[in-house]
């Protein structure tokens, strides 16, 4: 019988330890705090300060991504020689099933609900899952006919024989530097979605981003090239007003959306989709059905030409520029936690006429900005200033570029309060 130690007490742990004891292992969890989840389903836990005695006798750790790879219970379980997997790594040796992958610095989880909806209506049952929300271990039986999967860089740093037969690399830019200790570290995660395709697998890449081509140019998988903006040469996207991806033709009028990261989104998860059986009447259903999930980029409110947008989702420079870039004259509320992000880029957009500082990071990020800086501290203050401040042709935009946890459980919640001052002040103006 073999015996795992579970790192994390989260949704990823609980389901890797219920998936090592279906498959007869030995399992311990541990958690710095207490989980009533944990001993609710009898799992054995331990809890308090790290102390390495946990691993003896242990023949393989299952890291979920609140322990960085520094973090001490990695790093001596690696000084023990005791294998450190991820829970997709772990639940990946108890598949036998298709699996195609999608990873990005942005836009991830729109590829991949989008790519699962395209294949539920060609009438497969292919459910999303990873880091998505619903964990790979709860899918390891055969009822399903694929699965499409949302890796992160932390998932992927501890997989060995991860292979999809299908992936896809919506962007890739700095992030997370304070989990991986680098860039370096970071982009050699990401990179390990292809690490073991071969030329019989795909790869799908938005080649107009720098950092998804440096990486695709090094995979030995077939390369499809992705863009929306135009129609790349041997690949997917824009032309004429239509979305072309291989023999699928989709008028972009009739998409929820025409931001260009919407259409390279879409145009990634029909290429996707098409690889394992998706028809093509399918995928142009699922791709004009499709909308983005709450906090990306939408609309709260329009009035007196003033347009209020909740991109709460934009938790790091990237996906904050991309969101900025979207609109012409900027009202940016921004800041957060910044994990170890450069956020002067954000300050030093040209269109942004006022950038209203909130959080742990918002002090550097009004300084950076000169004269266009505001500090506000709070969202609830920022919202106030924004209001005070905006004029006719603006857009009010919530688009952080950072964590949101120094104030808020999650950037939904943070989201969510910004929708509600939004609406609370439209409703009943100060007079």
């Amino acid at each position: 019988m073999s015996r795992l130690l579970v790192l994390g007490a989260g949704v990823s742990g609980l389901a890797a330890g219920r998936l090592a004891r279906r498959e007869g292992a030995s399992v311990t969890i541990y958690d710095e705090k207490p989980s009533s989840e944990a001993l609710g389903e009898g799992f054995a836990i331990a809890n308090g300060s790290w102390d390495p005695v946990l691993l003896n006798g242990i023949d393989v750790v299952v890291a979920s991504p609140g322990f960085s790879e520094r973090s001490m219970p990695i790093v001596e379980a690696l000084e023990w020689g005791i294998p450190v997997w991820s829970e997709i790594e772990y639940a990946w040796r108890h598949l036998q099933l298709p699996v195609i992958a999608v990873t990005g610095t942005n836009g991830k989880t729109s590829v991949t609900e989008a790519t699962a909806a395209m294949l539920e209506a060609s009438g497969l049952n292919a459910p999303a899952t990873g880091n998505i929300g619903a964990p790979l271990s709860d899918f390891t039986d055969d009822g399903y006919d694929a699965l499409v999967v949302e890796v992160s860089s932390f998932q992927l740093r501890f997989t060995e024989t991860f292979h999809p037969l299908a992936a896809a690399i919506t962007n890739v830019a700095a992030d997370h530097l304070d989990w991986h200790g680098s860039e370096y570290g970071y982009r050699s995660s990401k990179a390990r979605i292809y690490a073991n395709q071969t030329s019989n697998d795909l790869l799908v890449y938005d080649c107009d981003d720098g950092g998804a081509t440096e990486l695709a140019m090094a995979a030995s998988s077939e390369t499809y090239p992705i863009s929306g903006r135009r129609l790349p040469s041997g690949g997917g996207g824009v032309d004429e007003g239509s979305l072309v991806v291989g023999d699928v033709v989709i008028d972009i009028s009739e998409l929820t959306s025409q931001d260009t990261s919407h259409l390279a989104n879409i145009a990634s998860a029909a290429a996707l989709a098409l690889r394992v059986g998706a028809t093509e009447e399918a995928v142009v259903k699922g791709a004009t059905g499709y909308s983005p999930g709450p906090h990306r980029r939408s609309l709260v409110h329009e009035g007196n030409g003033i347009r209020w947008i909740d991109d709460s989702k934009a938790t790091n420079p990237h996906a904050a520029l991309s969101s900025i870039r979207a609109h012409d004259s900027v009202i940016l509320i921004a800041g957060g936690l910044p994990k170890g992000l450069d956020l002067t880029p954000i300050a030093a957009e040209p269109n942004v006429r006022i950038l209203i500082g909130i959080g742990e990071a918002g002090p550097g990020l009004a300084a950076s900005a000169g004269e266009r800086g505001r500090l506000a501290g709070t969202l609830d203050n920022a919202v106030e200033m924004a209001a005070q401040a905006a004029e006719d042709g603006d857009t009010v935009l919530l688009a952080p570029g950072c964590a949101s946890f120094d104030q808020f459980d999650s950037y939904a919640a943070r989201g969510d309060r910004f929708a509600e001052l939004v609406t609370q002040r439209m409703e009943d103006p100060p007079r």
